[in-house]
């Protein structure tokens, strides 16, 4: 049988995949590896020349109190994000999967604060968890002498910005569970209810299980989100209160890099972040498609 010539396929690849190629390789893999020749050198924009330093910058980094202190900061604000939507999302799911207008606005509700600006969603709860907001203003008026300062109180400032970043998230959880719900077959659940069993007992045995893509998508995304959170640390606490309290990796590599000019530096910073990002991805990936149905 004769073989179809080579450089039409070849040419019909290129055409379709060449655009893509380009973008992924012009805005994504460039910026990559500019950063990380930046963070080789102690390069400065207002203070040329730019000399090698090799690994320096990543030696200092992990000496680096500030930095140690973003890391745990980012730590403690990822495991909250990742955990809180995620499960409050898979609640508000099973409350909404039923048919009905009141539920499709309900749905529409809670997918609102997603397509928000995270500046804007940030001013708004500034303003709501000030000391004079609403919400303390709401406590006073309950009996409540000294209120918590939410956005004031080194103890109390991350949790409140991390539930401000849950609370954005919230919804993009509830419309992939939703997604997951809607595919689970009506079919396997009408057969374990013939085999008696009950709501709880359909829930981990068949729905569940089949719930787990839309678990991985969260979480990745979650991950992912949490990570690089830098617009509600930087309008609602600016890094606050204190020193560092609230301060992630992103905000310190801006901070770092476009306030302190230390380009090279906050290279070293976002590289870090990149790989630390890279590999919890594919450990989460890794160990949530184990338990993925095969439909």
């Amino acid at each position: 049988m004769r073989r179809k010539p080579i450089l039409p396929r070849v040419w019909h690849f290129a055409s379709f995949g060449a655009p893509g190629v380009v973008i992924y390789l012009c805005f994504v893999m460039a910026p990559i590896l500019i950063s990380f020749g930046y963070s080789l050198t102690n390069h400065n924009p207002f203070n040329p020349p730019a000399e090698f330093v090799g690994l320096e910058n990543y030696r200092l980094l992990f000496q680096d109190e500030q930095f140690l202190t973003a890391l745990r900061v980012t730590t403690i604000l990822t495991v909250i994000v990742v955990i809180v939507p995620n499960v409050l999302g898979l609640g508000v799911a099973l409350l909404l999967d039923r048919k009905g207008w009141l539920y499709n606005v309900l749905r529409s509700v809670f997918f609102t604060p997603v397509i928000l600006s995270s500046v804007v969603v940030s001013i708004i709860w500034t303003k709501l968890l000030d000391d004079r907001g609403p919400v303390n203003e709401a406590l006073r008026a309950l009996g409540v002498e000294h209120p918590p300062g939410w956005l004031s109180d080194p103890d109390l400032a991350l949790y409140s910005v991390a539930s401000i970043v849950c609370w954005q998230m919230l919804g993009f959880c509830v419309v992939v569970y939703l997604a997951g719900l809607q595919g689970v077959p009506a079919e396997l659940l009408e057969a374990a209810e013939i085999d008696g069993a009950g709501p709880v007992r359909r829930f981990r045995a068949v729905t569940w299980p089949l719930l787990a893509p839309s678990l991985t998508i969260n979480t990745v995304v979650l991950l992912i989100s949490a990570f690089k959170t830098y617009d509600h640390v930087k309008v609602v606490t600016n890094g606050g209160p204190g020193s560092g309290t609230t301060a992630t990796i992103a905000f310190s590599v801006l901070a770092t890099g476009l306030d302190a000019n230390h380009v090279g530096y906050a290279s070293a910073m976002a590289v870090v972040m990149l790989m630390i990002v890279a590999v919890l991805t594919t450990i989460v990936l890794r160990f949530l498609r184990r338990r993925e149905v095969d439909l």
